[in-house]
């Protein structure tokens, strides 16, 4: 490979990797939003507990929903 493929291959990774980071950022915030909303509405220990694991799940209640809505 010569130097200038590499800085091609190289320059190319770099571009594709930094337009995914993104929607990764709106995610993580999404995520942490979702998290400060379910440990609001928490009064018990397990409910604080549920909250978290909600929080990674919240795409999946947001698609049911508008599967449901949609049918």
């Amino acid at each position: 490979m010569t130097e200038s493929t590499e800085a091609a291959t190289t320059k190319s990774s770099r571009t594709a990797s930094s337009s995914a980071a993104g929607g990764s950022a709106v995610y993580f915030f999404a995520m942490i939003g979702s998290l400060v909303h379910y440990w609001q509405q928490a009064d018990t220990g397990w409910e604080h507990f549920f909250a978290v694991l909600k929080a990674f799940v919240w795409p999946a209640f947001v698609v049911y929903d508008v599967l449901t809505y949609i049918n």
